[in-house]
């Protein structure tokens, strides 16, 4: 099938490692011009040399936090000055720590917002309007299943996360007139290092896939795969959805 990727440029977020890093690797394949960013630039590096021997796209890693405002503020312009524009925003980042309510302060919830919800916004604000101008885009979050079903001990991520939920979603009706389709993908769980943190931490994590349906985890290959899909020029007609990858675990009918 033909994504009609090739010569597009897409900025992942928070690809280095895990979801976003499975995310451009599959991007790659498809001959997109790929920017990375991440906060070790060792693995930064190690992650571009995965991706030049995937296909015929450029790359750029940018190193840096996309929970300060100063640094995303870097990514953009260096990527604009690299490549004038950006025609898929695949906005990501690492998770907020586990525990209950009582367990965060005030400045745990500020640094949650950052993490999530503010780096999306940033990203999204730098580079819409070169989107509009052409007249053709695709923003794509990765949030968390939690958007729709909680997840025990992750109130952070619970609350914030859907936040981001309703900010896609309202974007969607803004920017759909200038064929920019705006999603959310939300992932299950999947064989991450943040899933093995998660279950070091806490091993009833573990117990979660008797939950799941296909009575698996997911490979980050196989949620990588949706999103492409949703960067495709076959995706043309789908916006303003949540996308589950969880293999059958959300129970909710809608």
């Amino acid at each position: 099938m033909d994504f009609g990727l090739k010569n597009k440029t897409a900025f992942v977020a928070a690809s280095s490692q895990g979801l976003g890093k499975s995310v451009a690797l599959e991007l790659a394949k498809e001959d997109t011009d790929v920017i990375i960013c991440g906060r070790n630039q060792d693995t930064l590096e190690a992650t571009k040399m995965e991706l030049e021997k995937l296909g015929e796209g450029r790359l750029l890693a940018i190193s840096g936090d996309l929970s300060k405002a100063e640094d995303r503020e870097v990514m953009i312009r260096k990527t604009l000055d690299e490549f004038g524009k950006v025609d898929i925003l695949v906005t990501n980042s690492g998770g907020p720590p586990s525990g209950n309510f009582e367990k965060f302060e005030s400045e745990d919830w500020d640094n949650a917002y950052n993490q999530l919800l503010a780096s999306t916004v940033h990203l999204i604000k730098g580079f819409l309007p070169g989107m509009k101008e052409q007249r053709w885009g695709r923003i794509i979050a990765i949030t968390s299943m939690a958007v729709k079903q909680p997840v025990k001990n992750l109130v952070l991520s619970n609350s914030v996360r859907a936040s981001i939920a309703g900010l896609l979603k309202t974007l969607a009706e803004e920017v759909g007139s200038f064929n920019i389709t705006v999603n959310n993908v939300m992932p299950g769980y999947t064989r991450t290092s943040r899933l093995e943190s998660l279950m070091a931490q806490n091993p009833s994590f573990g117990d979660a896939v008797k939950d799941i349906p296909l009575g698996r985890f997911a490979g980050p290959e196989e949620f990588a795969a949706a999103v492409t899909f949703l960067a495709s020029k076959r995706a043309s007609y789908i916006t303003g959805v949540s996308l589950p990858v969880d293999g059958g675990w959300i129970k909710s009918v809608l």
